[in-house]
């Protein structure tokens, strides 16, 4: 190739040849800023990196998910820094740290009006679009940032990214990288693909942008395949040919085995059993078998909620230790929590402050993690990162369970997110105690005829035809629950505390955060006296404290506390966690009146395990809050109170109306006909025709919800292929209040201006400094310092956050060295950190004592977690 000097061009704009354009900075030694690697270096390495991250596939899937030419698309990704605005704003970068840069200036230039089209990723859509990149590529480019770039309208060859000259610069660019690489674009057959070779794109960059590639002076070829294992990204091995004994230590059941028999490589499998039937270790043995066939390269377990997800991190791993291989390097795929996030490095955006330093989305790109389902979900999603997210699934086995806990607006993103993963060449595993016929055809696509329980339904793909199965499963014998419904709370309340006077374990459990606080702290005092135990588990601690109240009670109301069970009556009160995913097994049962699924998976927590140890007083009992059906059904918001704001008034009146004359139900035998009697759509007439079109098409006033239509639109707009990328905060994937605000709890916070560091008391009384400048600190002790700050953090919804603090504010604070504080080139983008200060009294107070919220009092307990109170 020849080499170009410095040209002109035609507007008078000074041209700067591609082969001297900067793509990054760099930090000497010395403290200064310099001229990092070209944008040419920068762009082979991504591509050369997108390369062997594809190599490291299953072969069989290798050649099934990406296209020729995926590499040259991840590549392609920064030609847009071959533009003035941006050569302009990394000489201004160096020339502002005091070091001597080698960089020629051009005037007239304001680096500034990048945001007006999403940065350089913009300037490097419209030069793709202009050079004819096939269908999908320019989008591709345009988002690895992992937003869309609002450049419609915009030419190539516009004199703001520097007229015809600075297009034949781009142009020359992609020539080069073609030449380099030997490959030309990709031919992208789907919007599945195309989701696929975007995600590569943007790890792909991540991890071209770590610390082995910083220093331009430095050799790059030899460490990227160290940098992909450091990222976590190696290749598994599996001890072959283990039986399902071997790994779990009993054989299976005749329902596991059935399934086991019916998965054989990507499809959905869809197993319906009841609780405690073992539907854990099917999918896991299952998806084992997939794994050392070479049909998938690793496994999501997606749960309901963060707690489930904790609890069944650690069988997880248990199952990891039997099936992998005994080298280090297969044994460094186990889960480490906390500390995989110090060990791993995923290069500029997982870094600290980096929108994926966070461990619910990097668990996605792990080749084995535990996560929520929200994540998965926003795989189908035009949210940020979206396609990174996909990219993370595709070609593993992703199990989902506790499917029936979907309302209208979920079920519509889990019907697109299988839809996905099946494109995607995933094993697709759906666990469920209680999902309905038109939800399991939903999520198949298909039209299915079997009614039966347990059941076993697969969709598998042979010769371009879907294959469906319906196999129904012998049901285990009965378990037989006394039921009983009470409209007022107080007998309730006596009742569960005679029954741990007694030594029996009492379960109860409610339909809100604000509802668990204060029956507890009601049981808690009473239960004192009587020398019992009372507990609280729910989402809203932080996280040192969350991992306290599970190991303690899980661990009492499961298998290990079986020794200590007799020992103490005990009442643990808690929310809908309580109710998904958790082995624990009580004697007695209180529950607020819930949706049908929800009661029987409440009822799924007792007399769980026939050898279980028991108080010689207890009875299979659950009693069930609930008020009188015809009050209900003419004022369910009055009946209900706030459980109608968590579930629809139609579907908790429908349930009741099935529950009211029930006195004892046989689990399994019973499920299938209540949730059908409950789901099955009929006429209505009077006040239920007017909850069900309400159910349907929303509510007006000050506390309006939005009808089922409504929200299966909003969730396809979400969906939407084109249009605007939305932030994750305005992205919701379930839409009841969703706690998607972090507080981050601190017990003091001082800033020093001298030492330009800000010193933050925790909650254990230990104190940490944060600096104001990222280079006072090396990169292992960013991210140990941002591990511990976001131990301290809780979840909660927007109403009851704190008023947020300014981003300019947060940032000379050092917070951004941590915490992921939005995209400054975006203006959609959005901060979700928030700072609260607790006394003594354990009452929150703003930063620097100001107003910490417009209407009511926030507190913090270890023992209660977060709580709004109202003034």
């Amino acid at each position: 190739m020849l080499k170009r000097n410095r040209v002109q061009a035609t507007e008078g704009l000074p041209v700067i040849p591609f082969r001297k354009c900067p793509a990054k900075t760099f930090q000497s030694p010395d403290g200064s800023v310099v001229p990092g690697r070209t944008v040419v270096e920068h762009c082979q390495i991504v591509g050369q990196v997108a390369r062997v991250l594809i190599a490291r596939y299953p072969e069989g899937l290798r050649s099934r998910l990406f296209p020729a030419g995926a590499d040259l698309a991840a590549a392609a990704h920064d030609i847009g820094k071959v533009s003035p605005c941006f050569y302009e704003k990394l000489r201004l970068a160096c020339q502002f740290s005091g070091g001597q840069t080698p960089l020629e200036p051009l005037t007239g230039i304001n680096p500034a009006l990048e945001k007006m089209w999403g940065g350089h990723a913009g300037v490097s859509q419209v030069a793709a679009q202009a050079l004819g990149a096939p269908q999908w590529v320019p989008e591709i480019l345009g988002q690895h940032h992992g937003f869309s770039p609002q450049v419609a309208g915009k030419q190539a060859d516009a004199e703001i990214f520097g007229g015809p000259a600075w297009q034949r610069e781009r142009q020359a660019l992609v020539d080069e990288l073609k030449h380099r690489l030997e490959t030309d674009w990709p031919v992208i057959e789907t919007t599945a693909q195309a989701r696929l070779v975007a995600g590569l794109t943007s790890v792909a960059d991540w991890i071209g942008s770590g610390q082995h590639f910083e220093d331009p002076a430095r050799p790059w070829q030899g460490s990227i395949q160290t940098a992909l294992d450091e990222a976590g990204w190696r290749v598994p091995r599996y001890q072959s040919g283990l039986s399902f004994e071997a790994v779990f230590g009993f054989k299976p059941r005749p329902v596991q085995q059935q399934f086991l028999d019916t998965v054989s490589g990507p499809g959905v499998y869809v197993l319906e059993a009841p609780m405690g039937l073992g539907k854990t270790e099917a999918a896991l043995y299952a998806a084992y078998q997939v794994l050392q066939s070479g049909q998938a390269s690793g496994i999501y377990f997606a749960l309901p909620t963060q707690l489930t997800s904790n609890k069944i991190y650690d069988r997880f791993n248990v199952f990891l230790t039997r099936i992998l291989a005994t080298d280090s390097s297969s044994r460094a795929l186990l889960l480490h929590g906390k500390a995989w996030m110090q060990e791993t490095e995923m290069g500029e955006e997982g870094r600290p402050g980096g929108a994926w330093f966070h461990q619910a989305k990097r668990g996605l790109l792990a080749p084995f993690a535990v996560g929520t389902i929200d994540q998965a979900l926003m795989a189908a999603m035009n949210v940020k990162h979206g396609f990174v997210r996909a990219f993370g699934l595709a070609g593993k086995v992703v199990v989902l369970d506790e499917v029936h806990t979907y309302d209208a607006y979920t079920g519509t993103l889990l019907d697109a997110l299988v839809a996905l993963l099946r494109e995607l060449g995933c094993t697709v595993i759906i666990l469920s105690a209680t999902l309905n016929q038109e939800r399991r055809s939903g999520l198949l696509q298909a039209t299915l005829h079997k009614d039966a329980y347990p059941l076993i339904t697969a969709i598998q793909r042979h010769a371009n035809q879907d294959i469906v199965q319906e196999l129904p499963v012998a049901a285990p014998p009965d378990v037989n629950v006394k039921v009983r419904l009470l409209p007022d709370d107080m007998p309730a309340v006596q009742e569960a505390l005679d029954r741990a006077a007694q030594g029996q374990q009492v379960l109860w459990i409610e339909n809100t955060v604000q509802q668990a606080q204060d029956r507890y702290l009601d049981l808690a005092a009473r239960a004192r006296e009587l020398g019992l135990a009372c507990g609280l588990l729910h989402s809203r601690f932080t996280a040192a404290h969350r991992q306290q109240q599970e190991d303690q009670w899980v661990g009492l109301f499961g298998r290990q506390g079986w020794s200590q069970r007799g020992m103490q009556g005990r009442i643990l009160v808690g929310t809908q966690v309580l109710e998904q995913s958790l082995d624990i097994d009580a004697d007695f049962l209180v529950s607020r009146f819930a949706p049908t699924d929800m009661v029987l998976q409440r009822m799924g927590r007792l007399w769980r395990h026939a050898d279980t140890p028991r108080n010689e007083t207890a009875t299979c009992e659950a009693w069930l809050l609930a008020p009188d059906t015809g009050q209900a059904i003419e004022s369910p918001i009055n009946a209900f109170g706030v459980s109608a704001f968590v579930y629809a008034p139609y579907v908790l009146c429908r349930s009741l109306q099935v529950w009211h004359s029930v006195d004892h139900v046989a689990l399994p035998g019973d499920i299938r006909t209540l949730i059908e009697s409950t789901y099955a759509s009929r006429p209505e007439e009077g006040a239920m025709a007017r909850w069900l079109h309400e159910l349907e098409n929303g509510t007006t006033g000050p506390r309006a919800r939005k009808g089922r239509r409504a929200l299966q639109q909003l969730a396809r707009i979400g969906l939407a292929e084109d249009g605007k990328t939305l932030p994750e905060a305005h992205a919701q994937t379930r839409y009841s209040d969703s706690d998607n605000h972090e507080v981050l709890l601190l017990r003091s916070i001082t800033h020093d201006s001298e030492s330009k560091t800000t010193r933050l008391g925790l909650l254990d009384g230990q104190s940490v400094e944060l600096p104001v400048s990222r280079h006072h600190l090396d990169k292992p002790q960013w991210k140990a310092l941002a591990v511990t700050l976001m131990q301290q953090l809780v979840p909660v919804r927007a109403s009851a956050a704190p008023l947020p603090v300014s981003r300019d504010q947060l940032k000379k604070l050092g917070f951004g060295h941590c915490f992921y504080l939005g995209d400054d080139t975006w203006p959609d983008d959005v901060t979700l950190l928030r700072i609260g200060v607790v006394d003594a009294c354990g009452q929150l107070h703003g930063l620097y004592d100001a107003p910490v919220h417009e209407r009511h009092t926030l507190e913090y307990r270890s023992d209660l977690g977060y709580r709004l109170v109202k003034n």
